[in-house]
């Protein structure tokens, strides 16, 4: 969904929505119209998003969480929740939100800092090596949602202890669109723990 800001928030705003409150956590389950359903966590302390969740079906392991945003959902450690594991060495990309900008960090990118190109375009984020070792194309769905495109002046990165930290400003439209959804995520009023039964765990057996 990429219509403007106004439409992201009354999409949400449109949702069934439900609360649970624990650990310091903010959780908010949203039941959509058109039958998606996300998770948000919110960190109490700070009012900062920390993870963003979808929910999919997954053809050989049923129904499943992809995480948008945030830490993936630990997973217990054998074969019938894991499947085949990806190699411990292999570049991994995770985003996280703070108060002023989006970060995401690959890590596992041994290469020194000049190798790397990171440049906004059209479609998002591109990051490529000139080694030709690495490419990766990253959507910003926060700019999209807000309806705007990727600008190279709010971007930047840094690269140590082989990772590579890409750091993208957040337009005032972005910051505004937050602090609606998170005031309407504050009036919801939490709820029992079994009322989420559907929403994803952290220790939920496969």
């Amino acid at each position: 969904m990429a219509k403007g800001d106004c439409d992201w928030v009354s999409y949400l705003s449109s949702a069934q929505r439900s609360a649970l409150v624990e650990n310091g956590v903010r959780k908010i389950h949203y039941k959509l119209p058109d039958g998606k359903e996300m998770v948000e966590e919110y960190n109490i302390s700070t009012d900062v998003i920390q993870r963003r969740m979808w929910k999919a079906f997954d053809p050989f392991r049923g129904e499943k969480w992809n995480v948008e945003l945030g830490d993936p959902l630990a997973q217990l450690d054998n074969v019938d929740s894991i499947g085949i594991k990806e190699n411990s060495t292999a570049p991994t990309l995770t985003k996280r939100i703070t108060k002023k900008s989006i970060e995401w960090r690959i890590r596992n990118l041994p290469y020194p800092r000049d190798v790397y190109s990171v440049e906004a375009d059209d479609e998002g984020i591109t990051v490529r090596t000139s080694n030709k070792k690495y490419f990766k194309k990253i959507n910003v769905p926060e700019l999209e949602r807000a309806g705007l495109k990727t600008d190279n002046s709010l971007l930047s990165f840094t690269h140590q202890f082989n990772t590579l930290i890409i750091t993208y400003k957040k337009p005032t439209k972005v910051t505004e669109m937050e602090t609606k959804i998170l005031e309407m995520a504050k009036l919801v009023s939490p709820t029992k723990v079994p009322d989420l039964k559907d929403a994803p765990s952290e220790c939920r057996p496969s």
